[in-house]
């Protein structure tokens, strides 16, 4: 089991490298293809909106495939799709390329996730989906640092070039060490009705809220160091790598906290990270208080986070799998969402001090929906024990 966890962590790891990877690299794509930086960023856009939109259709595409095939073929996307964005002569491309790999992304989270929770107990499965998930938060700390500084001194494309291995050493580990898992033969009907279900539409709209307020502030974080808290790129650079350790942290603490009681887990975590947005503003006048309100921060919000993908396996039994990549597509989608409510609140004037405040107004509304999702849960239940009680009855 630990072994199956370790090659889908590896997978992650290699997967999250090369989402974060270009946002260091693109001052040096601008320059190659002879873009405007706006013009190069979407490319990032471009790649948020394939997870949210295209892989939900590939992830039904191979719902029929046996599982751990289907994972190795996503890998199979991912290692030529850096291998096409190493060689790619000119911007069209690039894009094209950037898109191909985003599709076996989604995917490859929705459907490793099932895969992870299907490997242990019930009441390890959040902890299971958390491990795979310590590789993409790894990514944070190791591996965008190390392909940005790579890309840096040998050129954009050794960066990518530089993934094909960890690419090929994931697939070899998928093939040795996960076990197979026969998929569900599921019409898409059925996987429809699954998906479109109250709970799983409210988990949905959880982590998109959720990750709409991490990225407002995480999208400027490294300026609003620059410009607030006067610290130099050098340190800025150091404090992100201390935020990847935490969210590191955060995402296997808030794991083991949701096999005890995930309603809860979300409740207070969720509460907590309101309060730490509410304290930012205030924390960056300051050296050390902001350092600890970044950390605090992403630990806070990786810990809350936590129990939402395997919330939405537990919830759309139907169909996890297409669930399960929704549900990364929402993340993506909150991505988006959040750099772009923090930049209109940077447009409007108002300065990067304010910038905690609208991610404390969004974790407000996330905190509604997670109350709705406890409403819906409880009647859901509330409805299945009066049936059972019924067909039980003697006189039905």
């Amino acid at each position: 089991m630990r072994k199956s966890l370790l090659a889908l962590a590896v997978c992650a790891f290699g997967i999250g490298t090369t989402e974060f990877i270009i946002l260091g690299l693109l001052p040096d794509l601008a320059r190659d293809f002879h873009l405007s930086i706006p013009k190069a960023g979407t490319l990032v856009t471009a790649y948020a909106l394939s997870v949210t939109f295209g892989s939900p259709l590939v992830a039904l595409i191979v719902s029929r495939w046996e599982r751990k095939r289907a994972l190795v073929l996503l890998m199979g996307m991912f290692l030529v799709g850096n291998a096409l964005c190493a060689l790619a002569p000119n911007y069209p491309l690039m894009l094209g390329a950037r898109i191909l790999t985003a599709l076996s992304h989604g995917a490859f989270f929705g459907i490793g996730s099932v895969v992870a929770a299907n490997s242990v107990p019930k009441d390890q499965q959040a902890r299971a989906i958390a491990l795979m998930f310590t590789g993409l938060t790894l990514a944070n700390v190791l591996g965008v640092p190390a392909g940005t500084a790579l890309g840096q001194h040998f050129g954009w494309r050794a960066a990518f070039v530089a993934l094909l291995p960890i690419a090929l050493v994931a697939g070899a580990l998928l093939l040795r060490y996960v076990p197979a898992q026969p998929s569900e033969p599921i019409a898409l009907r059925s996987e429809f009705k699954a998906v479109v279900r109250p709970a799983v539409q409210l988990v949905l709209a959880t982590s998109t809220l959720s990750s709409v307020s991490m990225f407002c502030v995480l999208t400027y974080v490294a300026p609003m160091l620059e410009t607030v808290t006067r610290l130099s790129p050098h340190a800025v650079t150091w404090v992100l790598v201390g935020f990847g350790v935490s969210i590191t942290v955060g995402n296997l603490l808030g794991a083991r906290m949701s096999d005890w009681r995930q309603i809860p887990t979300l409740l207070i975590g969720y509460g907590l990270l309101l309060v730490v947005f509410l304290m930012m503003p205030f924390a960056l006048g300051q050296v050390w208080p902001a350092v600890l309100a970044v950390c605090v921060f992403g630990l806070v919000n990786f810990a809350a986070g936590a129990p939402l993908q395997a919330r939405i396996v537990e919830q759309a039994k139907g169909a996890p799998n297409l669930a399960s990549t929704l549900n990364q597509g929402a993340f993506n989608l909150g991505n988006a969402l959040g750099a772009s409510l923090g930049g209109i609140v940077l447009a409007a004037g108002y300065g990067y001090n304010l910038l905690g405040f609208a991610s404390a107004a969004v974790t407000c509304v996330t905190l509604l929906v997670i109350l709705a999702v406890a409403w819906v849960e409880r009647r859901d239940l509330r409805r299945e024990l009066a049936r059972e009680v019924e067909l039980s009855s003697p006189f039905t």
